[in-house]
């Protein structure tokens, strides 16, 4: 099997490819820039990844679809996030989007819900974050993403399931104990409209997901 990953360079890219490699699936990680159509052919999937904050995701996510059914390729995972119709949440309903388009293309989809990563946080420097230390959110680690995205696409049973992804259900307050690092709120640096409206989403809700279905696809008790 011969994996393309639309995004394959970012983190989420790389986790995704080495948990591949590891099974002896041939991954070729494609940049932004690619002409997809021509790079994919000869490849029996894909894993697409939109840009972070993409402002036309469902666009992005249209144009990949058409180049990869020209290419041939007809299997699929997208890579969403949890909880995609937010309407407090720009980019998460741009996700939506994009998930109705996956649904209703010709191809063999799998679409992720992914909560927030692990990994966007340094355990060995004190964390700081824009919203509640006490919201509650459903974490994902990475390597976790890449296992089940090797499970999806080696076994049978995943044709048109959506599964929403999470390691574990923590805080930002239990993850800095556990590490034995400092945890504060901070203001929202203001970086982004669409980054602001997610944490105030934060703030008041935070972002759970069940872990459920990862355990069940990863074979753990």
């Amino acid at each position: 099997m011969r994996v393309a990953i639309l995004g394959g360079n970012g983190k989420t890219g790389r986790a995704v490819g080495n948990s591949l490699l590891a099974r002896r699936i041939s991954v070729l990680p494609l940049g932004r820039s690619d002409d997809l159509a021509l790079a994919t052919r000869g490849c029996d999937a894909a894993y697409v990844i939109a840009p972070n904050l993409h402002p036309d995701e469902p666009a992005y996510v249209a144009a990949a679809l058409a180049a990869l059914r020209s290419a041939g390729v007809e299997r699929i995972v997208y890579h969403s996030v949890a909880s995609p119709y937010l309407p407090e949440m720009p980019h998460h309903l741009g996700k939506a989007a994009a998930e109705d388009l996956v649904r209703r293309s010709d191809l063999k989809w799998t679409i992720f819900q992914p909560g927030a990563y692990l990994q966007n946080f340094n355990r060995n420097r004190p964390l700081e974050v824009p919203y509640s230390l006490d919201a509650r959110f459903g974490f994902l680690d990475l390597h976790d993403l890449g296992q089940a995205t090797a499970v999806v696409l080696t076994q049978d049973g995943h044709v048109g399931a959506t599964y929403e992804l999470a390691s574990r259900l923590a805080t930002v307050a239990e993850l800095a104990a556990e590490w034995s690092v400092t945890a504060t709120q901070v203001p929202d640096p203001g970086l982004h409209p669409w980054l602001s409206a997610m944490f105030a989403y934060y703030d008041a809700h935070g972002l759970p997901v069940g872990t459920l279905t990862l355990r069940a696809l990863l074979g753990r008790a």
